[in-house]
């Protein structure tokens, strides 16, 4: 900036006052110029030593992001993976995670801001959309409901199974829809034939099961290992439909405000949860070890089984399922006369789009 003084002639001593002035700008730049060159010079010494500055992609400082998930079983292991694996951090997150017992709580935490994203499934969305919560699905890594149902072994045939209790976690969850479909593929109504009780998560479901309350309960792959002390086997599992059930099941999950506010916060976990998933199926024992510490389980069987179902039911590119949420959408219209809801009302995945299309996602997979 140049400063112009324009002073009356003769007046000696205001013309020195200039001067000085003057001269104290030109002695401040010349400081500040001196200590800029300064730092080129030593960043270019750092860097012809070799010494390389690392910064998370996005910027310099983590972003604080908490995540709710809502079951301590394995189906949830590329969250759990994401932060041992260091993925978060090193695409600027400092995330948390959250347990929240059920998917449907998990939405509130949601809603209320508490939490800026939750692994919830498109059930739980589409019930609390349709009660008006702004919610939006921007990713789904498993899009498929990879249940069983375990039963007591006194349990031989559909007919012993009517009048009898299935426990599930909470109305609304993932346990809820997976004992619904499991139920009616055996040609039963569920409620009517056999009546469905929320008792809790997989360990609740299974203690619940130990101790008689209930005689049989929908879990992912590999939980049979888990209910000791009873004999116990699989009726049905989604698995042995003719068509693969699809369901969104394990989906990220955040308000419409905040995908408008802070895409490019949901752009970097996205990432980050891509390179978690090429992770899990590229490296066993690791992700063997992430699911032994956030199940609190040592069975040897329980984590080989649950590894093995997660390779494959993960997706490599995590679109959201149209027809599985299509389904969930009548699901919570038939509960709720006279609302409407749309599929781009709670799906919003262009950012895995854009990311399929950048080349990012087969980078990750080389």
């Amino acid at each position: 900036m140049i400063v112009a003084i324009v002073l009356p002639v003769g007046d000696s001593s205001r013309v020195r006052m200039a001067k000085a002035l003057l001269n104290r700008r030109r002695e401040m730049r010349f400081i500040r110029g001196a200590m800029n060159i300064a730092r080129l010079s030593l960043l270019r010494v750092l860097v012809l030593a070799g010494i390389t500055f690392l910064v998370p992609a996005g910027g310099s400082a983590q972003e604080r992001v908490k995540i709710a998930y809502s079951s301590a079983d394995a189906s949830n292991t590329v969250w759990f993976t994401a932060l041992d694996a260091g993925l978060y951090r090193k695409y600027g997150l400092d995330s948390e995670l959250i347990f929240i017992q059920s998917s449907t709580m998990s939405v509130s935490t949601v809603v209320s801001g508490d939490v800026q994203i939750a692994n919830v499934s498109g059930g739980a969305v589409a019930s609390a959309a349709v009660g008006g919560a702004s919610l939006v699905m921007t990713a789904c890594y498993i899009n498929t409901l990879p249940y069983e149902l375990i039963v007591q072994e006194s349990v031989k045939s559909v007919e012993d199974l009517r009048g009898k209790s299935v426990g599930i976690s909470r109305v609304g969850s993932s346990s809820d829809v997976a004992a619904r479909v499991l139920i009616k593929g055996l040609g039963l109504e569920p409620v009517r034939d056999v009546p469905i009780i929320q008792v809790g998560g997989p360990t609740e479901r299974a203690a619940a099961f130990r101790t008689g309350r209930i005689v049989g309960f929908p879990s992912p792959p590999g939980t049979i290992h888990l209910a000791t002390g009873m004999p116990d086997r699989i009726m049905i599992s989604t698995g042995d439909f003719q068509k693969r059930f699809d369901f969104p099941y394990i989906c990220s999950t955040t308000t419409k405000s905040f995908l408008a506010a802070k895409r490019d916060t949901v752009r970097r976990l996205t990432m980050a949860l891509i390179e978690a998933t090429h992770f899990l199926k590229t490296r066993k024992e690791e992700t063997k070890k992430f699911i032994a510490k956030y199940t609190r389980q040592s069975n040897p069987q329980y984590l080989e089984d649950s590894y093995n179902a997660n390779v494959k039911l993960h997706d490599r590119v995590p679109l959201v399922t149209r027809e599985g949420t299509e389904v969930q959408i009548r699901e919570a219209l038939a509960r709720k006369p006279g609302a409407t809801l749309r599929i781009e009302d709670i799906v919003d995945d262009s950012i895995v789009r854009e990311l399929e299309k950048s080349g990012f996602i087969d980078k990750v997979y080389k």
